[in-house]
């Protein structure tokens, strides 16, 4: 059975319920990874490993313990794409699904407007998060247990 880990420092409030449902309905072990505790809900099936304070210090954990076929929720796409290099799976918080066929293009286009910041270009973030992306990570989050948890 997959373990599921989720990068919980940026975690949405919106997701914490979309995502305990499912946990509880399937009894998948969850892991939450952060630098302070966050709480998704009260389950036999959650459990939290607090990492030290630092950019990479919940990504280097993640990426140590997730195994094949194993699920990782984040937004951080260095991050999906080094779990998607070990043949795991990634979810953003917007219900993209990362793959071996997409990661690449999502780096790069991140990568880019990156450098773009640090010329000194002012660029537009992302649009704030909504009940419409929550709505999409469920969708997505469905049909990836329906097919993977059999």
């Amino acid at each position: 059975m997959l373990t599921i880990y989720v990068d919980g420092d940026a975690f949405p409030n919106l997701l914490k319920p979309i995502l305990f449902r499912s946990i509880e309905r399937l009894k998948l072990n969850t892991i939450v990874i952060s630098n302070k505790k966050i709480d998704i809900g009260n389950s036999n099936f959650i459990s939290s490993i607090i990492v030290d304070a630092g950019a990479d210090e919940a990504d280097n954990k993640i990426v140590e313990l997730v195994t094949i076929g194993d699920l990782v929720i984040t937004a951080d796409i260095p991050l999906a794409d080094r779990v998607i290099s070990k043949d795991a799976h990634a979810i953003d918080h917007r219900g993209e699904l990362y793959s071996h066929d997409n990661i690449k293009q999502y780096k790069a286009v991140r990568d880019l407007m990156d450098q773009i910041r640090q010329s000194g270009e002012i660029t537009k973030g992302p649009k704030p998060f909504g009940v419409k992306d929550a709505h999409e990570f469920a969708n997505q989050l469905n049909s990836f247990l329906a097919k993977h948890c059999k």
